[in-house]
């Protein structure tokens, strides 16, 4: 079981982490890292928000079984070169989307997913850009 908010967003970037090393690989960006995006060539941004925590077990802490459930969305932006068509983009959203949709790992359940949705204008110019997003229960002991 997950026991910390840093344990499930470590499970979470490590599964993109695993999937982005794969060829072909992009680069990734994670919230509050250094990162400098690529001029020319598709990457993703990943970013986490936990929501609501409550009551998953009315155990008393000290039995072991005493669990809460921490609701959280994970958005991940994809960037592909713009001028290309959308092609390029939507493969790396199905790489992910297989990765995430309904997914059950380290005590984290994910919901079906949400997207490609397509940001006009995309934050990064030179940039067609899109948008993926799945919310997800963790349980936390």
């Amino acid at each position: 079981m997950s026991s910390t908010y840093n344990d499930v967003r470590a499970a979470i970037e490590g599964r993109i982490a695993t999937e982005m090393a794969v060829s072909p690989a992009y680069p990734v960006s994670y919230q509050n890292a250094p990162f400098t995006p690529p001029n020319n060539t598709p990457w993703i941004a990943v970013y986490l928000l936990f929501g609501s925590n409550n009551y998953a077990t009315l155990r008393p802490p000290t039995t072991g079984e005493s669990f809460n459930r921490q609701t959280g969305t994970l958005t991940i932006d994809i960037f592909t070169p713009a001028g290309v068509g959308a092609g390029a983009n939507y493969t790396i959203v199905e790489r992910l989307k297989d990765k995430f949709d309904r997914a059950k790992f380290s005590s984290i359940i994910f919901d079906p997913s949400t997207g490609p949705t397509i940001i006009k204008p995309a934050e990064q110019e030179a940039f067609f850009q899109t948008q993926f997003s799945a919310t997800f229960d963790a349980y936390l002991d």
